[in-house]
């Protein structure tokens, strides 16, 4: 049974998780796209994972930084999966407060990793390129460990405190989330206090996390794409472009949803509900989706293993 909403002076030990709204009488419909769309992030990805693994003339800094991709779209997915289905087969909108700062803490944390790891797959484009004498000793398997590790406890010590944050607030009045699962932005919002040091160190881990990482990529591909046009040969310049199409791609995925729902939360106040919950659904659902078939597509070596998986 849904509780509905709670006087000012109530108290609520759970919120309210939202499916589509106005189409409540169709969720069992359309979670048959959902399920296809998380059947095929989390088959794709492990398949990624699993060619990665097995194939040894794979274990290159490029095809690791992908497995760590793959690693992070399919704990996304994995984060979502419960909540959302939940809701659309069975209407289970409830979640306890501790489960959903749980599951916050994850989506973001996962989130922002992504993040870190396309920072660390452009630094391994622009060593590639401009630095192809050196790459096999700059980035050996010591590096690339590293570099995953910070990038891992970048996340974690970030968003470590939001859930602790926002534990300490009161909630009350009408606990409804707009989506399907829990973020940062949208529960703080709900609390009945000063939600100001949430907002700003929300605001201070985007910037620190998903600006600087974008900028950081951007300002590679410019030293990549001057180096580029510094080759003679035409063809040698398409064939060093085309080695970074798959992660051009990713980029786009990952950071375009992204900054997009971030935009519609703190200032698309007057944004139809229904847009909220569609850029949520492309945040979490479309970078893992679409990333195993843009690099299963796109990057030989992955499509003949795959090609031959599947083929055998």
């Amino acid at each position: 049974m849904t509780p509905g909403p709670l006087g000012n002076g109530s108290m609520s030990s759970t919120f309210l998780l939202s499916g589509i709204p106005g189409l409540e009488h169709m969720h069992i419909w359309i979670s048959l796209p959902l399920c296809l769309m998380y059947l095929v992030s989390i088959l794709g990805n492990c398949t990624i994972l699993f060619i990665i693994k097995t194939e040894p003339s794979l274990h290159e800094p490029m095809y690791l930084f992908l497995s760590m991709l793959a690693l992070t779209d399919l704990g996304l997915s994995l984060c979502t999966l419960p909540t959302v289905l939940g809701i659309f087969w069975v209407g289970a909108r409830d979640i306890g407060h501790d489960a959903c700062f749980t599951q916050l803490f994850f989506i973001h944390c996962l989130s922002f990793l992504e993040s870190s790891v396309l920072l660390s797959m452009a630094f391994d484009r622009f060593v590639a390129i401009c630095r192809p004498l050196h790459y096999a000793s700059i980035l050996t398997h010591t590096v690339i460990g590293r570099i995953g590790l910070a990038s891992l406890g970048r996340s974690v010590a970030l968003i470590f405190p939001l859930p602790f944050m926002l534990k300490r607030f009161p909630y009350c009045g009408s606990l409804v989330l707009s989506h399907s699962y829990c973020l940062h932005q949208e529960v703080m919002k709900l609390a009945c206090a000063d939600i100001k040091a949430n907002s700003i160190y929300g605001m201070f881990v985007i910037v620190s996390t998903v600006g600087v990482d974008s900028l950081l990529i951007l300002f590679s591909y410019a030293l990549i794409l001057r180096t580029v046009l510094s080759i003679a040969s035409r063809a040698e310049r398409l064939k060093a472009l085309n080695t970074c199409v798959s992660h051009i791609c990713a980029v786009l995925l990952f950071y375009t949803p992204m900054i997009g729902l971030s935009v519609i939360h703190r200032f698309g106040k007057q944004a139809p509900h229904l847009v909220q919950v569609v850029m949520g659904f492309v945040y979490l659902l479309f970078p893992p989706v679409m990333n195993p078939i843009v690099y299963s597509v796109k990057t030989k070596q992955i499509r003949d293993r795959v090609t031959h998986a599947f083929c055998n």
